[in-house]
């Protein structure tokens, strides 16, 4: 993800700043997903892993990226919690 991007996103939802989502929560969320555990906030199942994620700084809120564009959609949002954070 660029660097210049980056500083610029927020979420649309709580306005809070964006970060990479860390490796280990990356393939945690990953597993859940393969086991069909992982929805987006509007219920519709996560049904592809993912190979990039963004959250916002307070861990409440996953964007999935998607050939390096992020997915910045309120109903396509996934709750923190799903990898493995207590959401705020």
């Amino acid at each position: 993800m660029d660097k210049k991007l980056l500083d610029i996103l927020c979420c649309p939802v709580t306005k809070r700043p964006l970060q990479p989502l860390p490796t280990q929560e990356l393939e945690t969320l990953n597993q859940r997903i393969g086991e069909g555990q992982i929805h987006y906030m509007d219920d519709s199942p996560v049904e592809a892993a993912m190979d990039e994620a963004l959250m916002t700084d307070n861990g409440s809120r996953i964007y999935r990226v998607d050939d390096g564009i992020p997915v910045m959609l309120e109903a396509r949002s996934i709750p923190g919690k799903a990898a493995g954070r207590d959401s705020a």
